[in-house]
């Protein structure tokens, strides 16, 4: 009885072994470029397998959310003029959204969820997720100097307001720890985003 009971305490200490050999290959995943290390070394292949509706939903919107916001920043570093604080900050933005943007397509594709990038017409986001309407857009493309400025600020504090409702309710609602530490990042990020955006248009 005492011979198999280390039999199977020696499989299970082999099982664990194996298992945190494994984990700082995981580890390396694109999700963790911008988290904590220490956060996610711990459990990364299990949570590449848990997750709900809600990390699906949140992960599966976020996409275009940031595409939109990456366009919205190409169009303004395009014009002539711009304020170089909003210059920069148009930068920072696509600097860290569009790795993100490349982190949750490797999670859909780990999690067997089809997705194309022909699934980001989200009209249907304008109201909830402080998405652009094609107006917006057509209106931010066509202005230039100090309009084109505002319009961008004002768009761009409503996308990210929008973009920190979708990243709490992840929080409460998914299970995914990958999933929320990228959203506690937006959060962090996109929240002292707004406040410079803020300033920015009041000094205008």
């Amino acid at each position: 009885m005492r011979f198999r009971t280390l039999t199977l305490t020696a499989g299970a200490l082999a099982t664990v072994l194996v298992l945190a050999g494994c984990a700082p290959t995981d580890g390396t995943m694109p999700g963790m470029d911008h988290g904590p290390g220490g956060m996610t070394s711990t459990a990364p292949s299990q949570s590449a397998a848990a997750f709900n509706a809600a990390d699906e939903m949140f992960v599966t919107m976020m996409i275009p959310h940031h595409q939109q916001a990456i366009e919205m920043a190409d169009q303004i570093l395009a014009k002539d003029g711009i304020d170089e604080r909003v210059v920069s900050l148009a930068e920072q933005i696509k600097a860290a959204q569009d790795p993100e943007i490349q982190t949750m397509k490797g999670w859909l594709q780990e999690w067997g969820v089809p997705y194309d990038d022909s699934m980001s017409g989200m009209d249907g986001m304008d109201m909830g997720g402080g998405m652009m309407s094609e107006d917006d857009m057509a209106a931010l493309d066509a202005a230039t100097g100090v309009e084109a400025t505002r319009l961008f600020l004002n768009g761009m504090i409503a996308h990210h307001q929008g973009a920190v409702t979708m990243a709490q309710s992840v929080l409460t609602d998914g299970q995914n720890t990958d999933v929320a530490a990228l959203a506690q990042q937006i959060i962090d990020g996109q929240t002292a985003e707004i406040t410079t955006m803020q300033d920015i248009l009041a000094s205008l």
